[in-house]
């Protein structure tokens, strides 16, 4: 399938960031594809929004959330953690949406040899879910092996990460809410900026 345009991706993040519920997020790993639906997106904007990293202006850090549309932005937090991010904005001004949650459609095994923790788990007489495996930020870098490697990739080159078109179920609906444990005031924290597909227990927890 063919990905999306860089059209898409060229409005307001937090119209992106509705829009890609449902949408395919198509990953190469160890010459294997793995093909899942995103289900929970947050977006962020620039200088008015106290939440994003682009609040106070471009750094080394933030430098995709002010180029092109439709590239991956990739960070790492906590000392511990990477998180995909796609860069989401109209001409001139900074944006980009985190995936927060996807929904395997194919190459579960691998997700799972990605995540040995899992395993472990089911070793010692304690077996989670297999929604466990991306149903959160971190979660999903880990399982897809997304991280610094891939920060500014061109996600409209149809190259080792891709988003193509999707849609949702018969019967689904977009929930929407604030952002989870964001900084920023009141404002920042209240912002309905939070997407999901309703029910779907793939959501981060």
């Amino acid at each position: 399938m063919d990905a999306l345009p860089r059209s898409f991706y060229s409005r307001e993040p937090d119209l992106v960031a509705h829009a890609l519920i449902g949408k395919q997020l198509i990953r190469i790993v160890d010459e294997a594809t793995v093909v899942c639906r995103i289900v929970e997106t947050e977006a962020y904007r620039g200088a008015g929004d106290a939440a994003s990293h682009a609040y106070r202006g471009r750094t080394a850090r933030n430098f995709p959330m002010f180029g092109p549309p439709g590239h991956a932005y990739v960070y790492f937090i906590y000392g511990v953690h990477w998180m995909f991010n796609i860069t989401a904005h109209p001409a001139g001004t900074p944006g980009a949406v985190l995936v927060r949650a996807v929904e395997p459609l194919s190459g579960l095994d691998l997700l799972r040899r990605r995540r040995p923790q899992q395993d472990q788990a089911t070793r010692i007489g304690r077996p989670q879910p297999d929604r466990d495996l991306t149903n959160g930020p971190a979660k999903l870098a880990k399982a897809l092996d997304l991280s610094g490697d891939h920060n500014n990739l061109d996600l409209c080159g149809g190259a080792e990460i891709t988003i193509t078109d999707g849609a949702l179920s018969v019967g689904e609906t977009v929930a929407t809410g604030p952002r989870i444990r964001v900084p920023g005031g009141e404002d920042a924290q209240a912002r309905p900026w939070r997407f999901w597909i309703a029910g779907n227990p793939w959501v981060s927890r």
